[in-house]
């Protein structure tokens, strides 16, 4: 059963900072009940050499220390992003920093990549060592840094033994400065140091685990332009057949207040939630088309239906995530959407999720 509805108007009272905190504390303690969950082989599926029971993952930013990873692997999600953690513990921007706008359905925050750090991080991690269940670790750097590409290999480096993926993120909103290493030439930089510091891990016997981008909605055509272009490689000294990153996650918060109506919408940081689906799908269809699909692409902005995701998938995205939509259904909604989202792509004929994979821009019926 779903308690959320009956216990909303009560959660919704609090600080939505205060509401998250109650929400991780329930999500440890056991509290939470497990929803229904899909176990339609149609959703299987196997990206940058990892299988997913289905393609619908939280988000980075719900569980930022790695709190709660079994517990939200239980509600039915696919894959779980922790994070975005630092080097060393941070925390954050002053309060309040998280803003429910729920009129438009939608999150601003500017939290500031509050966390306790890798250290911290890895022991939660270590301790799962043998359970199922894939977990990706998004990376961040500390706000008073100075060189950017130290922060992320040193937090690859610390990470890598317990991550089924890397997520470099270069594009929260929130810390000064972060936005501008999406250029070309701190980009590659960056990826380049991550890179170097993987492999080294690799040859001392280490487990590599595939590397991914995070990128904001807020670009120009040549900003887009010249991410796919070191995603796939130019500029870094890869093999041939090989790519620059695993991946893309497409797309971070925005800047955008467009056609939004709460109040609070005025308030400084990064918007989430409905009404940025149809921009960050906008760059989901260009990214798909300037990597000419090599990439597999991670669809996020806006998704709170099992319809959303099949349109994300459909523009291109091999994986889908959500956060913002839990604010306001419930953490079960991860286990609505996958289930939503098989009817959407068996009523289509698919067999496997796969196969829908950027068929509108391939102009597949």
């Amino acid at each position: 059963m779903d308690l959320y509805p009956l216990i909303k108007p009560v959660v919704m009272r609090f600080d939505p900072e205060c509401g998250h905190r109650m929400a991780i504390a329930a999500l440890r303690c056991g509290l939470v009940p497990k929803p229904p969950q899909s176990r339609d082989t149609v959703l299987e599926t196997r990206v940058f050499g990892i299988d997913f029971a289905n393609p619908v993952g939280l988000a980075a930013g719900f569980d930022k220390d790695a709190e709660v990873v079994d517990a939200m692997l239980g509600q039915g999600f696919g894959c779980v992003e922790v994070g975005s953690v630092t080097p060393k513990p941070q925390p954050g921007n002053d309060k309040p920093r998280l803003f429910r706008l729920v009129e438009d359905r939608a999150v601003i925050n500017r939290m500031g990549f509050n966390n306790k750090g890798v250290a911290a991080m890895a022991e939660r991690l270590a301790k799962r060592k043998g359970k199922g269940g894939v977990v990706g670790v998004n990376l961040g750097k500390n706000k008073d840094t100075v060189r950017a590409v130290d922060d992320y290999v040193i937090g690859a480096k610390a990470l890598a033994p317990y991550a089924d993926y890397l997520a470099v993120n270069v594009s929260s909103p929130n810390t000064p400065g972060l936005r501008a290493l999406q250029s070309r030439a701190p980009l590659v930089e960056i990826l380049a140091g991550v890179r170097a510091a993987l492999a080294e891990v690799a040859a001392a016997g280490g487990r590599r685990p595939p590397l991914l981008l995070k990128i904001a909605p807020d670009l120009t055509a040549a900003d887009l332009a010249d991410i796919a272009a070191v995603a796939l490689g130019e500029d870094l000294e890869v093999a041939p057949g090989e790519t620059g990153v695993d991946g893309l996650i497409v797309t971070n918060t925005t800047w955008s207040r467009e056609g939004l109506k709460s109040p609070h919408k005025s308030q400084q940081g990064g918007m989430s939630g409905v009404p940025l689906f149809k921009s960050s799908t906008e760059v989901l269809r260009k990214l798909y088309a300037l990597t000419e699909g090599r990439l597999p692409l991670v669809g996020v902005g806006g998704i709170a239906s099992g319809r959303d995701a099949y349109i994300k998938i459909r523009a291109g995205a091999s994986l889908v995530q959500l956060y913002t939509a839990m604010v306001y259904d419930g953490p079960g909604v991860g286990a609505r959407v996958a289930a939503e989202l098989a009817q959407c792509l068996r009523t289509d004929g698919f067999v496997h999720v796969a196969e829908a994979v950027g068929v509108d821009a391939k102009g597949t019926p």
